[in-house]
């Protein structure tokens, strides 16, 4: 039942992303053969210049297996993975690095630095995390928040939630993005807490609290992403059938849903979280490289659109 096609980093991705300059990425505990070869193929790919952050010794025999020359690059020692997240997450929030990349560490431990408030990091946005989810050969795009941080997010959470997946669509080219608020039905029911909170977020989407995207929900899955069932069961709207984000109710939900695509269907699962000064590359110790390369040229794209933004939101 596995699939057995092999992921693929989506060109289309990687191709944006190297046209735009090297990001200057801290990379946070990179102590295991595949967080440092994720790093190495990312700046061999000329997508970041890492600055590597953790254990020396390790760092160094790691890059001997690689065949790495770290003559030219800058490598932070620290004595374990929490005080690699507090020096990576200072280096970001005094400017020195425009993106964090999550090495082999508890995401826990990595986003208590990011949430420290002498980091500098923190917005007034509640950090969520979205997959950008893309199948071989194709270069149609899904994504899928959050998966990953907040476990059971009220509806003024998955108010943040949708503006930082919709910022990143903005960034992809998407001007209004068509988003999907799941639920188990269409019908708003008590008994399904989160058709209530689809709701809702319609309405706040309508009067203004969500900008930049189409918001129709509750919608259930099969709903959202096929016309053919959609048109079956009358459900008319922009969004059934054709949805680009796919907001879930809860982590659980979200975590299915993301590992069936990865190991049914063979999707590269591209990580970012959002919402703090710098985007965060956070992908699952156990994704492949092609996953940890796509979240790199997604951040690469990401903070480009932001600069872009700020320029002529000055200009203005």
């Amino acid at each position: 039942m596995l699939s057995t096609i092999p992921r693929e980093c989506p060109a289309f991705l990687l191709e944006r992303a190297k046209a735009l300059p090297r990001v200057v990425t801290a990379v946070v505990n990179p102590v295991n053969l595949l967080s440092l070869s994720s790093a190495k193929r990312a700046s061999d790919e000329g997508l970041i210049e890492p600055v590597l952050v953790g254990d020396e010794a390790q760092i160094r025999a790691l890059a001997e297996e690689l065949d790495w020359d770290l003559h030219d690059l800058r490598l932070l020692p620290a004595s374990d993975d929490g005080q690699s997240a507090e020096i990576a997450c200072s280096l970001a929030g005094a400017g020195d690095a425009a993106a964090l990349m999550k090495g082999h560490l508890h995401t826990d431990t990595l986003l208590r630095g990011v949430l420290k408030r002498e980091a500098g990091l923190r917005t007034a946005s509640r950090l969520s995390h979205v997959f950008h989810m893309t199948l071989p050969g194709s270069d149609k795009a899904l994504s899928i928040t959050d998966a990953v941080i907040n476990v059971q997010p009220s509806v003024i959470d998955k108010v943040h939630i949708a503006r930082n997946a919709i910022e990143l669509m903005h960034a992809l080219g998407y001007e209004l993005p068509r988003m999907a608020v799941l639920s188990g039905t269409e019908e708003v029911t008590r008994s399904m807490p989160s058709s209530q909170d689809a709701a809702e977020l319609v309405k706040l989407a309508a009067i203004g609290a969500i900008n930049g995207a189409c918001v129709e929900g509750p919608l259930a899955f099969d709903n959202a992403v096929s016309l053919e069932a959609a048109q079956i069961k009358g459900i008319g709207g922009q969004v059934a059938g054709n949805a680009d984000i796919l907001l879930v109710p809860n982590l659980e939900a979200g975590n299915f849903l993301f590992k069936q695509m990865v190991y049914f269907m063979s999707a590269t699962a591209a990580g970012l979280v959002l919402g703090a000064r710098v985007p965060i590359i956070l992908t699952s110790r156990a994704d492949p490289l092609e996953a940890r390369l796509a979240s790199c040229a997604l951040s690469s794209i990401f903070i480009d659109y932001c600069r872009q933004t700020r320029r002529h939101s000055l200009a203005g």
